[in-house]
């Protein structure tokens, strides 16, 4: 993050070179996910056309864009047997089907329907400007369109957006630098408002919660922080306008005019020039209605299972649809929705000849006439109004046998709720018509992609997530709600079924190890683990300070980091012990945050955690480790996730921010303190092994390092997970919205740290494919 005084801007050098590395990167992350999760397809990739990363990416974000724009496998396949040499030798469908099934598709934001044109758009440029050229660039981007069956960007703006204020006589530059240029009361006045602490650290916190959602674009962060300095501004001369004499009214005028001057000659020029990708991307991120729809569908496709390959089957329907139309057809219902991967998907039963006639011939234009979006009974007539169907505004109008197609989304349901934000979202929906066959099975007589007007996308977004805050005003929790609505009404939040099933933690031993471990190594001795109990008693007393609370914890992971060493050396040079492995489920409240105490605890403590995945999983930790260090983790997590509630009610009471969300605060309070406990932890393990490397040394002893002895370890460790999970995908970055990280992380430690870690879970946990 740069200096709030101007002088830590960006030259055009390091914008472009931070611009290059961020797409570089995301390429290999897009690369990734086609290696794993479609593996046939990688490795028939043509090697005529350079950076095989680079091909890599633009070939996957082309088939997720391809389902978004509700295209059949088949559209897919003939643009792949025109890349790929000999390609219609090879089963491409298959090829296809296999990618757009993997769960990793659906876990990687880029993928999503709603963004994966804008992707697609923006490394067919950045591929295209990595191929020589012959000279003739019209000759050129035909051929490379006809190679890729598609557009390719051959504007010279987006090249270079940073080079753009250059048009009006500037140069990149924050707004300390620009007002640098500007008459001494204006320079004077804005550098005290931008060096001010609370400037800076409204600024901070600003791009604190914007950085999560810009996908680790350095450059995009920038011009992020540039915007937040120029809203202080704002903020500020609006605060003074309204209390200021006549003379301050008209200088703070001069100011706002400044102001607008900076953002017309400086960043909007850089901004307009950016790809429609990165532009979301930055857009997205500000607080509002669309931030809000994407940290909801984050959580609602987390929620969601992939279906299997085949649900993308062109010849006939997935055995799901199949079933949900049999079912329909016997309620004598006609038409419903859900989701396909990330697509929103509308389905129509078709009843007559007429309307097979007008199925055939629908543009998949707007038009009230064929698709209405109704959201409850009881509030139909007015929504009806709002949304501005039937109204003067529409843009098309084609026949449809009355009433035409009713798609229902239930105001009381999250699941309707995220599915209509998802086609808000993308601005479409996939409709399949099906036609009842004379056996009573269904097939498809058609997909269409049915467009909605902006406007009415815009009032569903609003609507929905109007009704979702109140329904469930924390997206984390969303998960539960949707799984609570699956079981048909089954609460589970029961008391005494919680405490049942959190008494029964481990549902798992030595799952995979294959062997049962000793007696005599079977976890933590008695005697020791009484003393770490006893210590970690005391730290959790209300009576204990600040102070005499850290000494009880700090000497807790002292005792356990030397026991474990001094069991790893003992293995060493007797029987080897062989690691073993272990399902944790956890429970609420607060279920995501505990699995990330539990899984960096695990990770300090030389343990590897894995999250199965899954509906049916998303509570669960499957941990891996030797029996003394899982035992030492679940200890430790015991009392500090006791810690971590209480610590977080306390904060909530004492320091949130009048008008801010509680779970919004605790949340962010959470990451904050998991960050710094777990970091005491890590040291007192790097301390432990210190401290009996040097007692090794000091009596002679033989044999092998510490350190080299607890790597061999670790690594036999991971080669177990590896084995069980041999594909293994990054988790998603953490995303908070409250403004209690910094505050856990004072409650955690008594010194400063720096810039936070937005992917706190690190290494420290995976998601499997």
């Amino acid at each position: 993050m740069t200096a709030m005084s101007g002088t830590g801007g960006w030259s055009e050098q390091e914008f472009r070179q931070g611009r290059a590395d961020w797409l570089e990167i995301r390429a290999g992350d897009l690369a990734a996910v086609l290696e794993t999760a479609g593996p046939r397809l990688f490795k028939l990739l043509p090697t005529d056309l350079g950076d095989r990363t680079l091909v890599a990416a633009v070939t996957v974000a082309r088939v997720a864009a391809d389902e978004a724009r509700a295209q059949s496998v088949a559209e897919t396949v003939r643009w792949l047997e025109r890349l790929i040499p000999g390609g219609h030798l090879h089963d491409l469908e298959g090829a296809v089907r296999e990618l757009r099934s993997r769960p990793a598709v659906s876990d990687e934001p880029a993928l999503w329907s709603w963004n994966a044109e804008g992707w697609e758009e923006m490394l067919l440029w950045r591929w295209s400007r990595g191929r020589p050229g012959s000279g003739d660039p019209a000759a050129d981007f035909a051929g490379w369109r006809a190679r890729w069956s598609a557009e390719i960007p051959w504007d010279g703006e987006i090249d270079r957006p940073e080079s753009m204020p250059r048009r009006h006589g500037r140069q990149l530059l924050t707004p300390a630098e620009f007002f640098a240029d500007e008459p001494e009361p204006l320079r004077l006045l804005t550098q005290a408002v931008l060096d001010a602490p609370g400037t800076d650290a409204a600024v901070q916190d600003t791009v604190l919660l914007r950085e999560e959602h810009l996908q680790g674009a350095g450059h995009l962060v920038w011009l992020a922080e540039q915007q937040a300095c120029v809203e202080q501004l704002e903020a500020w001369r609006r605060r003074h306008q309204a209390t200021g004499s006549e003379a301050t009214r008209a200088f703070l005028v001069e100011l706002s005019e400044a102001v607008k001057r900076y953002m017309s000659l400086v960043l909007q020029p850089v901004v307009d020039a950016l790809s429609v990708c990165e532009r979301s991307l930055l857009g997205d991120s500000k607080p509002g209605a669309r931030r809000s729809a994407a940290d909801y569908l984050d959580a609602f496709l987390d929620a969601q299972e992939q279906p299997g390959e085949d649900s993308w089957r062109d010849e006939r329907l997935g055995a799901d649809v199949e079933q949900q139309a049999r079912e329909r057809h016997d309620r004598g219902e006609t038409t419903w929705h859900g989701m396909l991967g990330t697509v929103p998907v509308w389905y129509r039963v078709v009843a007559s000849r007429e309307e097979r006639a007008a199925v055939l011939a629908y543009s998949g234009k707007p038009s009230t006439s064929v698709v209405r979006v109704r959201t409850g009974a009881a509030t139909q007539s007015l929504l009806t109004d709002l949304f501005g169907f039937g109204g003067p505004g529409d843009e098309h109008e084609e026949w449809y046998p009355e009433p035409g197609i009713e798609i229902n989304y239930v105001p009381d349901s999250a699941f309707d709720l995220c599915a209509l934000l998802a086609v808000a979202q993308l601005g479409h929906a996939r409709l399949e018509f099906l036609v009842r066959r004379a056996d009573g099975s269904f097939h498809r007589l058609r997909s269409v992609r049915a467009r909605v007007r902006r406007d009415d996308t815009v009032a569903w977004r609003h609507w929905a997530l109007r009704v979702l805050s109140e329904l469930v005003p924390d997206p984390e929790d969303l998960a539960d709600l949707i799984a609570r609505e699956d079981d048909d009404g089954t609460d589970e939040s029961d008391a005494a079924d919680a405490r049942t099933r959190a008494d029964d933690r481990t549902s798992s031993d030595a799952g995979t190890s294959g062997s049962v471990p000793r007696p005599a190594r079977d976890g933590l001795p008695e005697a020791l683990l009484g003393k770490v109990r006893a210590l970690l008693r005391k730290a959790e007393n209300p009576a204990a300070t600040e102070d005499e609370a850290r000494v009880y914890l700090d000497k807790a992971y002292e005792l356990m980091a030397k026991y474990g060493i001094e069991q790893a050396m003992l293995d060493d040079v007797t029987e080897p012990e062989r690691p073993v492995d272990r399902i944790v489920d956890l429970y609420p409240p607060y279920v995501k945050e505990a699995r990330r105490l539990f899984a960096r605890i695990g990770y300090e403590m030389r343990c590897r955690a894995v999250y199965p995945g899954g509906k049916d999983n998303r509570h669960r930790v499957h941990l891996f480790g030797f029996a003394a260090d899982i035992q030492a983790t679940e200890v430790l997590f015991a009392s500090l996730r006791l810690q971590m509630l209480e610590g977080a009610d306390r904060a909530d009471r004492l320091h949130r921010p009048e008008g801010e969300d509680a779970r919004a605060y605790k949340r962010s309070w959470m990451l904050g303190f998991i960050r710094e406990v777990t970091a005491r932890i890590g040291a007192a393990q790097r301390t432990a092994s210190a401290a009996a490397e040097q007692g090794n040394e000091a009596d002679g002893a033989d044999g092998r390092s510490v350190a080299l002895v607890l790597a061999d370890r670790t690594t036999v460790v991971e080669s177990q997970l590896a084995a069980q999970y041999p594909k293994l995908n990054k988790t998603r970055p953490t995303k908070f919205k409250g403004t209690g990280y910094w505050q856990g992380v004072s409650d955690g430690r008594d010194a400063d740290i720096g810039g936070p870690a937005f992917d706190e879970e690190g290494p420290a946990a995976q998601l499997i494919n």
